[in-house]
């Protein structure tokens, strides 16, 4: 060897690190160093693989055989050194069974694929078992046996993993050798188990269903091996009892997975994990046929059936197994047609990603986004919706079925060959993964010589760390924009008539997945996708880069065939306009949002329909605006129209803007549910100040008034007064004016009168934005009473008349719109009513309770159910507020903190006080905000007001969907309403009703 083959800057550009290390050990080898050099340099870690073997060479009988071998032949010499320098585990294992290292000098590794017949027959005879017996059963010392089966087991993964790393062997065909292996592993493990169990062995024939990756034919080089347990009666012992059957056959399934399982000088193979069968863990080790068939048809949930998938009989009586697959092949064939499938699946998905560790997330090789899993995930759904229709889709194999859905038209061809490269290199790197250490591990590590080893395991030799990451990352990202494509698009092939490389599905295939998809009208669907993107126009262009995105967001909604349907009006009526496409292609963030709006709420839809140029609002923040700004754009607005009517057109158009902004911020669950109705209350406001001031403009030029004869304010009242309204609240308020010094008192109030009328009539006129009920009802003598009044007449009204309820609604009371003098003064004079210094008696505290008890016994409707009205029903709204009135008509008078319209303020300031203890005052808040939200999520999903839980399935599933819940949860929702409606009931009694 020449001195220059081993300088320190020849090394580490063969990719040494330990320079001295190496030149040390290549010292040592002597003259075989030379040859050994370049092939070291190809490997995953050289010093590794220099060290592993001189270390192999000081244990064998022959150390210069085997260094002959290695610097003479160079096959051998690959297949030795790659995997000393990407396994350690087989390494040890090298080291502690030297002589195995001459099983990598046969020369047809290259070429010869080790047939499955021939893995078994090796692994059977292994532990001394006939591989040509009907039953084999291992005939050496069980301790023998077991180790035996693991040194044969690590023999045959040795020569898997010198062909895998050395000859470039493709993934899925290591992965189908690696389940070869297993399969004739657990054959062997249950001769083994046979011999334990003794004569009693015979009673059952029992049969191994491979699951997961087992049965796909797809394993890794370390997973646990998903199982399931079949068994019925041996033939010849029909006089044996049940018991003793399935006792022989849950002693031979446990014994099996022991064996497997078991760490022994030898080590362990891998865990057998039976938790697939029915019931999981709880559910019994073993089953009949007949018992399995019972379960999946009667209990089976949709996870369940994708993991049949899979199933495939692997050992002991494949006979029995093969009846097994053949029994539930219907059901998991027709799976797709159950209510919610494809929903449930993409909800099961979404569990698995939320419970991934937050450090892991980045770097989860299988189970996070844009991992394997994705890509398994969307193949199975696929298979799952048309091998029904269609069994070429049906190969276990995920890039088999890949190959046969591209080739099917179900998924395009480019899609397919990109989707096809990325999981094969994930794939790859998670087999290079598990090869160093053999452990079963799905995250890639963060230290550089780890990325340094495996991405020259990967034959990124250049700058590997740097190289891996950039191709990880490409093919990541391939996979999440493949991923959310992989539905729809084919979708929109069936439909555009635009020829090209996608899938061409045909009218009824793309119906069928629509309908698994949750369309409840696949083929109105495929016409509202037909118009959107027909044509070669730049719209539709877009319009079919935008939509598989879009389609995925619909259906993940509760009302997908609202949420398309409503996009193709809204596209219509925007389509041309220059910014619409380009802000949804351009801001992902719009469109998710747009498509979550539009498939949930009809609300927002309705909303969005008659002010389309609300979607640029979505794109920024949805937080309520303050009055003050409004008021100022609606009066700009009112000024540059000549016409009364169109003036307050222009303010409603203002008003309906916001409302869309406050009703997405809720529906997208970014607004909290006392800033809504704050925000809808400062809406209201703007409207009122906006047209009071209109409204009197239209009076005087009416009657020819150059001023103004009378000063008018007006006064919040109820839910509106409390900051607290919902979409469908009226505005309860009430009108007071005041003449102008030297105006007529006659011209005053009937100018007052004029301007309310107008104001209530312009507010109320049909139009594009739902109309503002102004209500004045709770004036002093009700209808029957003048709609506006002076100061002084409210006073000799409430000095003479007034009655223990009229306080109570004063308690509401808010002046927020018009005169501010006026305002303040009567503010000045309804708080001694509402706010009475020493509290309202004995005789008024029993009048409130009776009204109230009238209430609760007249008001509900007929039919209503008592525990879900939102309003009227035990521990709703009205029960809430009551007793927080109830609460400040007794004690406001001397705790000034209880004096606010607002329930929520009110309820703080009680604890405060010590008239509700913590836990009361707790509860009763959670109550009336949960309450309200879904009062309010009833009516952003149904377009309308409602004071009951929806009973219609999809609109209750859209109420859920609102407040936050995952899909399939109505009933957990439904139940912590109830729930948080009798806690807060129980403190209504003890606190209202005493």
């Amino acid at each position: 060897m020449t001195r220059t083959t081993t300088t320190r800057g020849a090394l580490l550009r063969l990719g040494f690190t330990d320079t001295a290390a190496a030149q040390e050990a290549l010292t040592g080898l002597g003259g075989q160093a030379e040859p050994i050099l370049a092939i070291l340099g190809r490997t995953a870690d050289p010093d590794l693989a220099l060290s592993a073997l001189v270390r192999i060479a000081d244990e064998v009988e022959d150390r210069e055989a085997l260094l002959s071998a290695v610097a003479d032949d160079e096959g051998t010499a690959m297949r030795l050194l790659c995997v000393l320098g990407a396994s350690s585990a087989l390494a040890d294992h090298l080291a502690r069974h030297p002589e195995q290292w001459h099983e990598l000098t046969d020369p047809t590794m290259g070429s010869t694929r080790p047939a499955a017949w021939s893995v078994r027959a090796g692994l059977l005879e292994a532990v001394g078992a006939d591989p040509h017996a009907d039953q084999p059963v291992a005939t050496l010392p069980d301790a023998e046996a077991v180790d035996a089966l693991r040194v044969e087991y690590r023999r045959v993964l040795l020569r898997l993993a010198s062909r895998d790393l050395s000859h470039d062997v493709a993934i899925d065909d290591a992965a189908a050798e690696l389940s070869d292996l297993a399969a004739g592993t657990l054959e062997a493990a249950l001769a083994v188990a046979r011999q334990r169990v003794g004569e009693s062995a015979s009673l059952a024939r029992l049969a191994v269903i491979a699951m997961g990756k087992l049965g796909s034919n797809e394993l890794n080089y370390v997973s646990d091996v998903d199982v399931i347990f079949v068994y019925e009666p041996a033939p010849g012992h029909e006089d044996a009892s049940d018991q003793a059957v399935v006792r022989a056959a849950t002693q031979l399934a446990s014994h099996l997975i022991r064996i497997c399982s078991d760490h022994t000088t030898e080590g362990t193979i891998w865990p057998v994990d039976a938790a697939l069968r029915p019931e999981g863990k709880a559910g019994p080790l073993v089953r009949t046929l007949a018992s399995h068939l019972g379960y999946y048809e009667r209990w089976a949930k949709t996870w369940e059936f994708q993991a049949l998938l899979k199933a495939r009989p692997v050992a002991g009586d494949l006979a029995l197994g093969r009846e097994y697959v053949a029994m539930l092949a219907p059901l998991v064939w027709s799976a797709a047609e159950r209510e919610g499938f494809v929903t449930d699946a993409q909800a099961m998905r979404r569990r698995v990603v939320e419970h991934i560790p937050a450090r892991e997330a980045d770097r989860q090789l299988k189970l996070g986004s844009g991992g394997l899993r994705d890509v398994e995930f969307a193949v199975q759904l696929l298979q799952l919706v048309h091998g029904r229709m269609d069994e070429r889709i049906r190969p276990t194999a995920t890039l088999s079925a890949l190959a046969a859905l591209t080739d099917g038209g179900y998924v395009g061809r480019e899609d397919g060959e990109a989707l096809h490269d990325a999981y094969a290199f994930l794939r790859t790197l998670e087999h290079r993964m598990q090869l160093f250490q053999l452990r079963r591990i799905h995250v890639v590590p963060e230290d550089e010589p780890s990325l340094r080893r495996l991405g020259r395991s990967v034959r990124l030799f250049k700058e590997p760390v740097a190289s891996l990451d950039r191709v990880w990352e490409h093919h990541r990202r391939e996979v999440r924009r493949l991923h959310e494509k992989l539905f729809y698009r084919p979708l929109l092939a069936a439909v555009a008539g635009i020829p090209g490389p996608e899938a061409r599905l045909s009218s009824e295939a793309a119906s069928t997945r629509l309908a698994a998809l949750g369309y409840a009208d696949p083929q109105a669907a495929l016409r509202h996708l037909e118009a959107l993107t027909a044509g070669l126009s730049r719209t539709s262009t877009i319009q079919r880069a935008l939509l598989p995105a879009m389609l995925e967001w619909f259906a993940e909604g509760p009302d997908p065939d609202a949420g398309l349907f409503g996009f193709r009006r809204i596209s219509e009526a925007l389509g041309r306009t220059p910014w619409y496409l380009k802000t949804l292609r351009d801001e992902g963030a719009v469109a998710e949002r747009l498509a979550h709006l539009l498939s949930t709420s009809r609300y927002v839809t309705d909303l969005l329909e008659r002010e389309p140029q609300g979607v640029r609002i979505l794109g920024g923040s949805l937080a309520p605006l303050p009055v003050e700004p409004l008021v100022e754009e609606m009066l700009a607005a009112a000024g540059r129209q000549d016409d009364v009517e169109k003036a307050v057109r222009a303010i409603r158009a203002v008003r309906r803007r916001e409302l869309f902004r406050i009703a997405a911020g809720d529906a997208l669950r970014l607004t909290d549910v006392a800033d809504v109705g704050k925000g809808l209350s400062r809406l209201t406001d703007a409207t009122l100040e906006a047209t009071l001031r209109v409204a009197g403009l239209a009076v005087r030029r009416q009657r020819l008034l150059e001023q103004a004869p009378a000063r008018i304010a007006i006064i919040a009242m109820g839910r509106y007064g409390g900051f607290e309204l919902s979409y469908s609240s009226d505005a309860d308020v009430l009108f007071v004016f005041e003449a102008e010094p030297g105006a007529d008192a006659q011209v005053a109030t009937s100018y007052s009168q004029a301007v309310a009328n107008e104001l209530r009539r312009l507010l109320a006129l049909p139009g594009a934005d739902p109309p503002l009920q102004v209500d004045a009802d709770l004036r002093p003598e009700g209808k029957q009473g003048a709609l506006v009044r002076t100061l002084g007449s409210y006073a000799a009204y409430y000095a003479k008349w007034s009655m223990v309820w009229e306080a109570q609604a004063l308690l509401r009371a808010d002046a927020v719109v018009g005169d501010e003098d006026l305002r303040r003064r009567f503010t000045d004079l309804i708080d001694p009513l509402r706010f009475p210094a020493d509290g309202i008696s004995e005789d008024d505290i029993r009048e409130v309770r009776r009204i109230k008890a009238r209430i609760d016994r007249e008001r509900l409707p007929r039919g209503a159910d008592p525990h879900l009205h939102l309003k009227l029903g035990r521990g709703g709204l009205a029960d809430i507020e009551w007793t927080v009135q109830l609460l400040q008509m007794r004690h406001a008078g001397q705790v000034a903190s209880l004096r606010t319209p607002q329930t929520l303020d009110a309820l703080a300031a009680a604890r405060d006080a010590g008239l509700l203890g913590e836990e009361e005052a707790a509860l009763l808040i959670e109550g009336w905000r949960t309450v309200s939200r879904t009062r309010n999520a009833v009516t952003l999903v149904r377009g309308s007001s409602g004071d009951q839980i929806p009973r219609d399935a999809r609109e209750r599933a859209a109420v859920a969907n609102i407040l936050g819940y995952p899909p399939g949860a109505t009933d957990e929702m439904v139940n912590d309403y109830l729930r948080c409606t009798r806690q807060a009931r129980a403190v209504v009694d003890r606190v209202f009703w005493d």
